[in-house]
């Protein structure tokens, strides 16, 4: 079943401090863990494939956060939006939100994150033992090489079988790590999973990782290849 074709509660504008950023918090009833977002190069809390992926989380009572890395000004300097310290820093931030908020204070957190993004996730992690779990979605963990021996959340990698650049990055990147871990290679996909059914592998592989790493969930993700 599509992740729209369920009842969710759409989402909440919120704004994450200090600087006060733009957010979309989705939080289902009886939520068993919270998801922050780290888009890509290019893109924002708007991302229509993020969203996507939020949806359907939110229909396994995963709460999920999707924000804006950087206000109007920086975003408009390209050097920022590759700038992984900067981004990292915001999303640190977020998670230190999440962890006082009321709403989701008691919630594990993990971290979703596409692209540059996904390198923020992980030196994010890497500095904050209470980060449950990473998924990287045709991500760039290899920008984060310095900081993988210290992830300590469980990670997984997921990459499409045409991306062939990336693929080996990740590759290099899942060698690295130290931590629970898993590379998921999607047949026939290419860089942002536009294919016919490619996103939807995305979203079960996602939705497997977070339920077995942040909701307690013992769970298998299935369609790809491990290595």
């Amino acid at each position: 079943m599509e992740p729209h074709d369920q009842p969710h509660r759409s989402p909440r504008e919120v704004t994450i401090p200090p600087l006060g950023l733009p957010g979309l918090l989705r939080l289902p009833e009886d939520a068993i863990g919270i998801v922050a977002f780290a888009h890509g190069s290019g893109s924002s809390r708007l991302s229509r494939r993020n969203n996507y992926v939020a949806e359907a989380l939110g229909t396994a009572r995963l709460a999920t956060l999707l924000f804006d890395l950087l206000d109007d000004e920086e975003a408009e300097d390209r050097r920022n939006v590759f700038d992984i310290p900067l981004l990292a820093a915001r999303l640190a931030a977020a998670a230190d939100w999440l962890s006082t908020n009321d709403a989701t204070a008691h919630l594990p957190i993990g971290f979703f994150g596409a692209s540059t993004g996904a390198a923020a996730a992980l030196v994010a992690a890497a500095e904050n033992a209470r980060i449950s779990a990473v998924v990287s979605r045709g991500g760039r963990p290899d920008l984060a090489m310095e900081s993988l021996r210290r992830v300590r959340a469980a990670t997984l990698l997921i990459v499409g079988g045409l991306d062939h650049q990336v693929l080996e990055l990740n590759r290099q990147a899942f060698a690295a790590l130290r931590c629970e871990k898993e590379l998921r290679v999607v047949p026939g996909a290419t860089h942002l999973f536009e294919e016919p059914g490619a996103l939807d592998v995305v979203v079960e592989l996602t939705r497997r990782w977070f339920e077995a790493h942040c909701g307690g969930a013992s769970a298998k993700a299935p369609g790809g290849h491990s290595l």
